[in-house]
């Protein structure tokens, strides 16, 4: 990055995503290493995870027709009761399995990359050994500032649900019920937005900086005053591609509009790499919106400080304290 800080603030839209494509660029090699380590296994889990719940999805849907058109009490009851069991059994414990690992994963490729272009912006030597030694000490950072996030998420849909379900019952499906439904549907899905773009800045700061958890997520808060429609813009457009590959993928892989098996693999494989790319832009993306943020702030990062931060000593990873990051306002 060859952006002074003071000029970060002016990026707009484009800006960020062409600077994001220019710190990709220029250096191909340790991010090319972080796709095939942690960003590939993200995509390919990620895309067997919607091929897999639809065939289990499909078994519990046949074996329960077949249980309804079968006599209560019988033998064939009884083993298709019991099957159907199985099949639920199945089914949430590969979800359960199927989140430990994206979660990972995500935390993971999340912590490298940051970590990677925080390297990159003060210039330091960075090898994809190094990042390796730093990413899992980094992540414990992450899953606690994640898992405020889920606690927030959790309890707004709660909160969100009683909201809801007060509606149903007390003005229902007609007249000024309606109105009201699309009042409470765009303040959610605003809220949602919203606490969405403020998990994904506080990981970027839970990796550069010493705050983690609720801390993160307030900091987080704080940095994007100002900048709130460009968050939206940015994370809008990132959503639209994470949909959109899904939505591929679903259409021609798995409920397949081709009969050729060999252009549906081609097909998967190029939503493979569509997914890759979008992963790893997202993140790039995400960091350098917190630059963009930090700059528009006037909180300036001194470089010598975080790239001595940045240094693993003895094996210890060791955050980016606030005093280094905010050294006051500098002048425009």
């Amino acid at each position: 990055m060859d952006r002074e800080q003071e000029d970060l603030q002016f990026l707009g839209f484009s800006g960020i995503f062409k600077e994001s494509f220019k710190i990709v660029c220029s250096r191909r090699r340790i991010f090319s290493q972080i796709i095939l380590a942690l960003i590939l296994p993200l995509s390919l889990i990620f895309l067997a995870h919607i091929q897999i719940s639809e065939l289990l999805f499909f078994k519990i849907m046949n074996d329960q027709d077949a249980l309804s058109y079968s006599r209560e009490g019988s033998r064939r009851y009884t083993k298709l009761s019991d099957m159907l069991s199985a099949d639920w059994t199945a089914f949430w414990v590969f979800k359960v399995v199927y989140f430990t690992f994206l979660l990972v994963l995500s935390l993971l490729s999340t912590a490298a990359v940051v970590y990677t272009i925080a390297s990159i912006y003060t210039a330091k030597y960075i090898t994809f050994k190094k990042v390796m030694s730093v990413v899992p000490k980094v992540w414990k950072r992450l899953m606690v500032t994640f898992l405020w996030s889920f606690a927030v998420v959790l309890v707004y849909n709660l909160v969100s649900g009683v909201l809801f379900f007060l509606w149903v019952r007390l003005l229902g499906l007609y007249g000024i019920g309606i109105a009201i439904f699309v009042v409470l549907l765009l303040l959610y899905l605003t809220g949602f937005v919203y606490i969405s773009i403020i998990w994904h800045l506080a990981s970027v700061v839970s990796v550069l900086e010493d705050v983690y958890g609720i801390k993160a997520m307030i900091k987080s808060k704080d940095l994007i005053k100002g900048k709130t429609g460009l968050a939206v813009a940015i994370f809008f457009t990132l959503a639209v591609f994470y949909i959109g590959v899904q939505l591929l993928y679903e259409n021609l892989v798995v409920f397949p509009m081709i009969r050729s098996v060999g252009i549906r693999i081609v097909l998967g494989l190029d939503c493979v790499l569509i997914l890759v790319t979008v992963f790893l832009f997202g993140l790039v993306v995400e960091t350098v919106l917190y630059l963009v943020c930090k700059s528009y702030h006037h909180e300036n990062i001194d470089k010598s400080s975080l790239a001595d931060h940045l240094e693993v000593y003895l094996g210890e990873y060791v955050p980016l304290k606030a005093q280094d990051v905010q050294l006051g306002e500098f002048d425009v």
